[in-house]
């Protein structure tokens, strides 16, 4: 994935990684866990898994929540989750948590969950389609 780089034979650079566009980025990041649908999901929820509302607050209000779910910002997920940090959700609990990442249409969650992954939060997964495939499934929202 990486190479190495002499300027002029003697003068080695770090390691810089090959370019790979998104598509592939995804495949590649998708291909390290087990992704879930909307009623996986919901049963999971029931079970205890934690499910995490990651898309912007925009969104939220113009198509509500998922009842139970956390919501956190993307930019905020590792920081809220990670059980060893200090800014944790007291939902953080460990890292055998069960986490589903749900963001608008399960792009952006898949990028999240390889980040929750490299945490340590190994049952870190996400929702295929996101939050539209959830409410296209009959699932319950609430508005926000």
């Amino acid at each position: 994935m990486s190479e190495n780089r002499s300027t002029n034979g003697s003068e080695a650079v770090p390691d810089v990684p090959v370019p790979v566009g998104i598509d592939e980025l995804l495949e590649r990041v998708r291909a390290g866990y087990e992704r879930i649908d909307p009623a996986d999901a919901a049963a999971a929820a029931e079970a205890g898994a934690l499910l995490v509302d990651i898309r912007y607050a925009a969104l939220r209000d113009r198509d509500g929540l998922i009842p139970g779910a956390l919501v956190v910002e993307r930019n905020e997920l590792e920081w809220r989750l990670d059980p060893q940090g200090s800014h944790r959700a007291p939902e953080a609990v460990g890292h055998d948590l069960q986490v589903v990442v749900i963001c608008n249409e399960g792009y952006a969650s898949s990028l999240a969950v390889a980040s929750l992954r490299q945490l340590g939060l190994h049952r870190a997964t996400d929702l295929v389609g996101g939050f539209q495939a959830w409410r296209a499934a009959g699932l319950p929202v609430t508005s926000a």
